[in-house]
This record gives C-alpha cells, structure tokens and sequence, in this order.
C-alpha cells in the first residue's frame, strides 16, 4: 500500500497534468498560441516546425512504452487496466486526428494510416475487457 504522501503527490501531479491534456485536445490552436495561458505562447515561439511538440510526442510514446511494459511485468489486472486507459486517452484523439487528414496522402497510405491508428484506439479496449486470471478454482 502507498504511504498517504504518495497519493497525495500524484494526485496533484494528476490534477496538474489533467488541463495540461485537455486544452490541445479542445483547442489546439489555442493551445499553441497561448499555453501557458498567464504568459507569451511558450509553444508557438518555436515556430512552425516545432521541435518542441515533436519531442513531447516521442516522450509521451515512451512513457507509454514504460507502462504498458510495466503493467505487463507488475502483472495485475487492474494495472493493466490503467495502462489501457492510458493508451486508450493517446489514442483515441490520435485516431480520430488522423481519420479526419489523411485527404492529401496517397490511398494505400490513407488505409495504413487509419488502421494502424485505429488499433491505437481498439487495442486498448480489448485489453481493458480481457477477464482478470482466476485465482480461486471454480466450484461446480
């Protein structure tokens, strides 16, 4: 069981993080123009080609990375589970991104492009439904 200051601590990262993630997903604009919202659009001074959101993009994929593995080391259910959630809050706004501005590529790329982040969205689901392993042997 974690100590009450650990909970405490990610819960409020948690809650900080929580903003964090909705506004681009509401906003991107917005979110690129403005974030941090009390300050100049720290995002946006980057410019066009933004390194920064590229790099946010590979980090995020590598925390994923590290809890899915995780999840599958720790080998609970329900962290699992959270690990899906996870992956599923990536994906599903990823896919839906990408359903919608795939126009400009060439139709062999729209279907690979589609269906693999589909599967970003789908995968997930699956995992989050996947019964948990019995412990106990059921009794007739």
């Amino acid at each position: 069981m974690q100590r009450t200051f650990t909970r405490v601590l990610l819960v409020v990262f948690g809650l900080i993080e929580l903003p964090v993630g909705l506004w681009p997903l509401f906003s991107p604009d917005g979110f690129y123009r403005d974030f941090p919202g009390f300050r100049t659009g720290w995002v946006a001074m980057d410019g066009p080609f933004n390194e920064h959101l590229i790099r946010d993009f590979g980090g995020l994929n590598l925390a994923l990375a590290a809890i899915l593995i995780g999840a599958a080391v720790i080998g609970t259910t329900a962290v699992a589970r959270l690990a899906a959630l996870a992956t599923f809050l990536f994906g599903l706004p990823h896919f839906l991104y990408h359903l919608g501005h795939v126009s400009h590529f060439e139709p062999v790329d729209q279907v690979l492009i589609v269906v693999t982040t589909a599967l970003g969205a789908v995968l997930p689901v699956v995992v989050a439904l996947i019964p948990s392993k019995r412990t106990t042997p059921a009794t007739p």
